[in-house]
């Protein structure tokens, strides 16, 4: 019972944390309205937290793994409770956007830990089906989360959500407190920091798995950006009308990500995620080229977003394997390279969108996944867990 209560912790704990990094899309109106300034300049507390957030993935691992899971967890949820209250409070711009900086570390500190405790308390058997199942948990932020938040905001202005979400993170706080693991896996350990990078970065298979997961992410986050603006282009839409297909879409993305769980357990993972992602790369292109009716696009983009999220849980439970004792610092450079490939996705996709029209979003999502698969032909073996 400890260990479902440990899990329930971690699955709630992820979605706050999301719903945390997601929160702001459908209050940039009425932030800049607040504030007296533009959206343009409201959307800057989203690079902001992003930013932040993508320091704090790729440098908590170390600490996680010298200082154990259990003290990181409850600094990053503190931060994160902290500063989401704060937020509703905000008196001016200045400090809301340095209060969403917070927000970032905090928030960047919860996933690799999370998951590198998993990882610690599950046997074998039974990690990658986890690891799959919290990553889809997580993914309702965008189906459950942001939506809600837009609700809450309409009835109780911009402030309430922060409290609400806030309060979430809060309730996470005491559960964890309470029910995060206490045993060997979260015990310190010497204190290292940058040795935990290059003992990882010495291992070719490591190499090889930040390469795919940065392509894979490049062609999921190409088409994700861009999916809403191809719909209401080609069907002439309004941007509200968007809201319910984009939702659905995002259901994809759950699936995707849960389906990765029982593939991370099979001995052909590696050239399931390949095809996968070849696949839903095609789907894309195909879904840009061709003529169909609205719904009909709809379910191709749907289902194109599922087949390329079945590999991110695949690659974070091969990193868990792969890493030993540092696997904070391990899923956090997964998430590092997941953070460059939005980057990827979206700057690229900029690019060829204003050069060559949408077609050439669907041929950067083709061309990436075809560039995983073969790096995963050359260079990826399923590998033996050096320590547990």
């Amino acid at each position: 019972m400890s260990q479902h209560r440990f899990l329930a912790a971690v699955a709630v704990g992820l979605l706050a944390t999301q719903s945390a990094a997601m929160m702001l899309a459908p209050l940039l109106v009425a932030i800049a309205v607040q504030f007296d300034t533009s959206v343009a300049v409201a959307g800057q507390l989203a690079t902001v937290t992003f930013a932040a957030w993508a320091v704090s993935v790729v440098s908590v691992g170390p600490l996680s793994d010298s200082l154990g899971r259990r003290p990181v967890a409850l600094a990053g949820l503190t931060l994160l409770s902290i500063s989401v209250l704060a937020s509703a409070f905000a008196p001016n711009f200045g400090i809301l956007m340095a209060l969403r900086a917070v927000t970032g570390l905090g928030g960047g500190m919860i996933p690799p830990n999370s998951l590198a405790a998993v990882a610690d308390s599950l046997p074998p058997a039974r990690r990658a089906q986890a690891v799959g199942g919290l990553m889809a948990f997580s993914t309702l932020s965008t189906v459950i989360g942001v939506p809600l938040v837009a609700v809450v905001a309409n009835v109780g202005g911009w402030h309430v959500p922060f409290l609400v979400i806030g309060g979430m993170l809060a309730a996470c706080l005491v559960l964890n407190w309470f029910w995060f693991p206490k045993g060997d896996g979260s015990a310190p350990r010497s204190f290292s920091f940058f040795s935990r990078y290059r003992t990882l970065l010495a291992i070719p298979a490591f190499r090889a798995a930040i390469v795919v997961n940065f392509a894979q992410r490049t062609a999921y986050f190409a088409l994700f950006s861009y999916l809403a603006a191809y719909l209401i282009d080609a069907y002439d839409l309004s941007i509200g009308s968007v809201a319910l297909p984009m939702a659905l879409v995002g259901l994809g993305t759950v699936i995707g990500t849960y389906v990765g769980g029982p593939v991370a357990n099979s001995n052909q993972r590696m050239p399931l995620i390949g095809a996968a992602a070849l696949a839903g790369g095609a789907t894309a292109l195909l879904l840009f080229l061709i003529e169909v009716p609205f719904w009909g696009a709809v379910a191709i983009g749907t289902g194109a977003v599922s087949l390329m999220s079945v590999g991110w849980p695949v690659m974070l439970t091969f990193s868990t394997e792969i890493s030993g004792q540092s696997r904070a610092t391990g899923v956090g450079m997964l998430g590092a390279s997941n953070q460059s490939g939005g980057v990827g996705g979206a700057a690229l996709g900029g690019v060829l969108l204003a050069t060559s029209g949408f077609s050439g979003v669907g041929y950067l999502s083709l061309g990436a996944a075809a560039f995983s698969a073969v790096i995963i032909i050359l260079f990826m073996r399923r590998p033996k867990s050096r320590s547990r």
